[in-house]
């Protein structure tokens, strides 16, 4: 369980506005699908909430299958921050007014490739599709879109909890000008660049190509699928006549495919954190670490 023997939290359902009834001066269990959102909870939320992810750090998120005590703690939590398509298991665990997804609150970018993004389990029929959703989850790469996600959180959970309703919306607007500041660094870092092509091992950077005013270009479009031998000539192709010198990999990812098309390239590889699993620092530092990676890559002067 997440909480301990002395909290007892209910939510009565009525809506956006859940209300949040305590025992014992305890504070609201608000749980968080994966890191990304566990850091943004923890700031809005502050000392008033008490904030658990389900992704333990170096799981892949996308892998994660929950189990009972984790299901019991989704259901019986105050609020569970989440962002749909990412982890099909938190998808089915949720309850509509108990939880938060994020990917509500802004404009979403279509799925890598112009497909579906699908993960999970679907093996029979109509249940093929259920996961699927037609936009890229990954929008916490953005900082402006995430800034937007903080305000919504703060309403969220100032609506939940009235007493200290105007502690989290002040949270969240500090968390929101971070956020802007961070977006404004990563706008004038990566202004002017050699290079604008993004070549990673899979499609996680719509977001922060598209903000950015960047070129993703993914070797493949699933971190779990080895692309074919056409696929690499392809994109190594495409990287020579764009003059590209790094080959990105990720965290939690083997650099395998990575290393093999950087020596058809004559680049070198560089890791680039898609931030689902909590980096060294946290969330704020490993993305001003991307943005000196990516300048280093792209060849950009501020």
């Amino acid at each position: 369980m997440l909480a301990g023997a002395a909290l007892v939290t209910t939510t009565a359902a009525c809506g956006a506005g859940s209300a949040i009834t305590e025992a014992e001066g305890g504070r609201p269990e608000v749980v968080a699908a994966f890191y990304p959102l566990q850091w943004l909870t923890e700031q809005v939320g502050g000392s008033d909430v008490q904030v658990t992810s389900l992704t333990a750090p170096g799981v892949e998120p996308h892998d994660l299958e929950l189990g009972i005590q984790q299901v019991t703690a989704v259901r019986n939590a105050a609020l569970t921050v989440y962002v749909k398509g990412v982890q099909p298991a938190v998808d089915d665990a949720v309850e509509p007014d108990t939880s938060f997804d994020a990917a509500t609150a802004v404009k979403t970018i279509p799925a890598a490739g112009g497909h579906a993004e699908e993960h999970g389990h679907a093996e029979e029929g109509a249940e093929e599709h259920e996961h699927e959703v037609a936009y890229d989850p990954h929008l916490w790469l953005d900082p402006s879109r995430l800034a937007t996600v903080a305000t919504k959180l703060g309403e969220r959970l100032a609506a939940a909890d009235a007493p200290r309703a105007k502690a989290y919306q002040d949270r969240a607007a500090k968390t929101a000008a971070a956020l802007g500041t961070l977006d404004q660094e990563l706008a004038q870092g990566l202004g002017t660049c050699k290079t604008r092509t993004l070549v990673t091992a899979h499609e996680a950077f719509g977001y922060l190509a598209d903000r950015y005013k960047l070129k993703q270009v993914g070797i493949t479009l699933d971190p779990e699928t080895e692309p074919s031998p056409t696929r690499i000539s392809e994109v190594a192709k495409l990287a020579k006549a764009e003059g590209v010198t790094t080959i990105f990999t990720e965290t939690l990812v083997s650099p395998k495919v990575a290393e093999v098309l950087a020596s058809q390239v004559g680049a070198r590889t560089a890791v680039l954190d898609p931030l689902e699993s909590k980096p060294s620092g946290d969330y704020m530092s490993a993305m001003r670490d991307n943005l000196r990676t990516l300048q280093t890559a792209l060849g950009c002067t501020a």
